[in-house]
This record gives structure tokens, C-alpha cells and sequence, in this order.
């Protein structure tokens, strides 16, 4: 019988025999992680600048394009069948995929704090509106505890025991009436006719936004997809599992701000639970639907320090990260994490290109050696990724304030379009040439196109 919790795996690759996620669990998986508070309230930061119309288009073009992306990340991960900052080695290096999992640990450890406190705010409105006390400290312990336990079961355990048979469903209803609820106060002929204010954000900030939204999970993609049963299975249901959710929830969060003026991902529970009624437990089912969030990202962050100390027990690294997250959402508030996904987005979005590129030139497959038998640094992919990085940045100069003060002097100034895109392709097209062109062994077989692993490291 196949252990359903298998929380200790580490960075070797999965065996066949643990490969038991199918099509219908990675439905579930994605689109349950898809649905968040977080996610609702990138909604409010789309209007009034844009209409409703050029909004609604925003969110599908980002959605589409991050999704895919999101999708072929997948894929790689359950053809590799490695965590993801470990599959990074083939394109980086050894050394050389440090780098990103010491942001991608820095991201999921802040997306652990948020998602900490914006739970503890939505279950304080509750326990205020029946008890007449919020207690935030204690749902924020609480709900740490949980996101606790749920990292410990491990994906397999995560999707089949808790998601298959309740969570997933509770959800469904839940998001169902929020959308009642928004749509019951909305003037939808007029919130059509309304013209845009102009200014921030552009209609390509806005696709940008929506893609490091998603993209922002590119690299935790493999952490789970490692346990898909097909290559197939985990691109679709990673794709298509989180592309509908992803509109659904942004698409409402325009309206609650729209409708019910909401703006802000701590007003949203307080003015919900005051609606009273079905709203009331729809807003409970969806603030215990946010602990999955923070279990993805305390379980990933735990994989991906493996990458650093693979030798340290997964189950401790769980438990330290889940105590510091619990510790951090005790003590800072939610700030404005606006720049923070554009940032988020300007790193991994070409990063994901130096990935694409590189296992395409492997023939679509990385075998072990590919991973485990790299050299320290792949200088050049290194330099690829950091060319789309600063083409980003030179696009849409995005971060904290302190960042874009010190770049925003290199912006050109009229450009209004999406970042993300030029810079994924600029990082795609310099490993594809210098894949093909530099006399390197990986590259030589990819051209064969023989999947044979390489005699030597790279």
C-alpha cells in the first residue's frame, strides 16, 4: 500500500511506484491553490485606472500566458521528477541554482507571512461577529499549526486525504456565493459603460501583474508534479487547474471593488462577515481554503533549502519554517505586496526561459545526470536569465521603493506594454543559440536527438 503522507522525500527523483497523482488530482491541486483572498483583492489594483472591459482582457492575456508557462513547468517537473530548484541545475549548475533558491525560499517564506495574517484577519472578523472578540494571535497560531500539519502529509497525503474529500468542495460553494454576493450589488451595464482613469497600471502593467500572480508559482511547480503519474497529466492540471480559478477570482475581485467598495485584502473579511448569513460561512470555508496556500509555500520553502542542505530532515525544515512564519504574521502587518509580485515576476519569468530553452535543447527530457551531473556554474544561462532580468527592469522598472528609485533612470520612458514577455523571450532565445552554437555536449545531443544521459558532466 502506497504511503499517502511520503512528507520526507527529498531530492532524488520520485519512484514510479509514488507517481500516483493523476489528471483529476492535479485538477484539484492547482485550482484549490489558485483561490485566495490574495488573489480576489489584484482585482481591486486593476480598476478604476483601467474599465471594466480592458481589465477583464488584462486578466485573460495574463492568464493565458502565465498559466502556460505555469503548465510547461509542470510538465518538466513531472518528467524530471525533482523538486524545482534542484531541477535547476541542469540549466544553472550545481552552484549555480543557489541563486534562485535562495529567492525562491525569500518569496515563499513572505507568501508564508502573508498568507498567515490574511487568514488570522478574515477568522478575527468572524470571531467578532459571534463572539465580540477578534483574537488574531490566536488564529494566527492556530492556523500556523495547520498549515503545519498539512506540509507534513506531503502532497500525495495533502491532495487525496484532505482535498479529495472535503476541502475542494466546501470551496466550490463557498467562491459560488461570494460571486452572488458581488454580483447581487452590481450595476454590470454601468460598470461596462465606465471609462478608465488612466494612470497606474497600464494595460500591460496589468498583464504583468496577472502573470507574476502565476508565475510566481513556476518554481514550486515540480515540488508537486514530481508525484504525476504523466508528463500530460501535470501540464493540463496544472494549466487548466489553475487558469479558471485564477479568472474567477480576479474577475471578482473587480466587481467586490466595484460593487461593495473593497479595495483592501484586510477589509475584504470584515465587510463579507457583515453581510451575515450564507456569506458569512462562505467567507469561513475560504479562510480555512488559505491554509493551503500557506501549507504549498512552507512545504516548498522546506524542499527547496534542500537544494542547499539535502542531507537535513524535510520534517524538521517544515517545522522551523512554519514556526518563523507563524512568528513573522504575529508581528508585521500586510503591506502593499503589489511590487513585490512585479518583482517576483521579473526574476522567475525569465528564469523560467533559461529553463524551457534548456530542456528543450536536452530533446525534452532531463535524465538524472542531466540534474545530479552538472558542472558548479553554467555561466552562460547564468548571464541569459540576468539579460532578462535587466530587460524587465528596463521595461517597467518594478520593487520595493528603495529599488525602483535607484532604476527607474534607465527606464525609456513611453513604453506601456508587458515586461514579462520580452523578457522571457529574450532569456528563451540567448541559451537557445548559445546551446546550438557553443560545442557542448548537451547541445550536440539535443540536435541528435538522442535522450542517451551524457558521459560527462556538463
Amino acid at each position: 500500500m502506497i504511503d499517502e503522507k511520503t512528507p520526507s522525500w527529498g531530492i532524488e527523483p520520485v519512484p514510479e511506484r509514488l507517481r500516483v497523482l493523476g489528471l483529476f488530482d492535479s485538477l484539484l491541486l492547482w485550482g484549490n491553490l489558485s483561490v485566495s483572498l490574495l488573489v480576489i483583492v489584484i482585482g481591486a489594483l486593476l480598476v478604476p485606472a483601467l474599465s471594466l472591459r480592458d481589465a477583464l482582457l488584462a486578466i485573460v492575456v495574463g492568464a493565458v500566458a502565465g498559466n502556460v508557462l505555469l503548465g510547461l513547468a509542470a510538465m518538466i517537473g513531472a518528467d524530471a521528477r525533482v523538486p524545482g530548484m534542484v531541477l535547476l541545475r541542469a540549466p544553472l549548475g550545481r552552484r549555480g541554482s543557489y541563486g534562485p533558491t535562495v529567492l525562491n525560499v525569500a518569496q515563499n517564506l513572505g507568501w508564508s507571512t502573508f498568507e498567515l495574517i490574511i487568514i488570522a484577519t478574515a477568522a478575527a472578523s468572524l470571531s467578532q461577529h459571534l463572539f465580540g472578540w477578534q483574537g488574531k494571535w490566536l488564529w494566527t497560531i492556530a492556523f500556523g499549526t495547520l498549515s503545519w500539519g498539512l506540509g507534513m502529509l506531503g502532497p500525495i497525503g495533502f491532495v487525496r486525504r484532505y482535498l479529495r474529500k472535503f476541502a475542494a468542495w466546501a470551496l466550490l460553494v463557498a467562491m459560488g456565493y461570494l460571486t452572488y454576493w458581488a454580483i447581487s450589488k452590481s450595476s454590470l451595464h454601468a460598470f461596462w459603460a465606465r471609462p478608465g482613469e488612466g494612470g497606474f497600471p497600464s494595460f500591460g502593467q496589468a498583464v504583468d501583474l496577472v502573470i507574476g500572480s502565476v508565475v510566481s508559482w513556476t518554481p514550486l511547480a515540480a515540488d508537486y508534479t514530481r508525484f504525476s503519474r504523466t508528463r500530460r497529466n501535470a501540464f493540463w492540471g496544472a494549466g487548466i487547474g489553475y487558469f479558471v480559478p485564477t479568472i474567477w477570482c480576479i474577475g471578482l475581485g473587480i466587481l467586490i471593488v466595484l460593487a461593495r467598495g473593497v479595495s483592501d485584502a484586510q477589509a475584504l473579511p470584515g465587510a463579507v462577515a457583515a453581510a451575515g448569513g450564507v456569506a458569512f460561512f462562505a467567507l469561513a470555508a475560504i479562510t480555512i481554503d488559505e491554509s493551503e496556500k500557506a501549507f504549498a509555500d512552507i512545504y516548498s520553502t522546506a524542499v527547496s533549502i534542500q537544494n542547499l542542505l539535502p542531507r537535513m530532515s524535510q520534517k524538521l525544515l517544515i517545522t522551523l519554517v512554519s514556526a518563523t512564519a507563524t512568528a513573522l504574521a504575529l508581528v508585521l502587518n500586510l503591506g502593499n505586496y503589489q511590487g513585490f509580485l512585479y518583482l517576483l515576476g521579473s526574476f522567475f519569468v525569465p528564469l523560467f526561459g533559461v529553463l524551457l530553452a534548456d530542456w528543450l535543447l536536452a530533446g525534452a527530457h532531463y535524465s538524472p545526470s542531466d540534474v545530479f551531473a552538472t558542472r558548479a556554474f553554467r555561466l552562460d544561462s547564468l548571464a541569459a536569465w540576468l539579460a532578462g532580468f535587466c530587460l524587465y527592469q528596463w521595461l517597467s522598472p518594478v520593487g520595493p521603493s528603495w529599488w525602483t528609485t535607484l532604476v527607474e533612470h534607465t527606464h525609456p520612458g513611453n513604453v506601456s506594454f508587458t515586461a514579462s514577455l520580452p523578457a522571457f523571450a529574450t532569456s528563451f532565445a540567448l541559451v537557445t543559440v548559445a546551446g546550438l552554437l557553443l560545442p557542448r555536449e548537451d547541445a550536440a545531443r539535443a540536435r541528435r536527438g538522442s535522450r542517451e544521459p551524457l558521459a560527462r558532466p556538463r
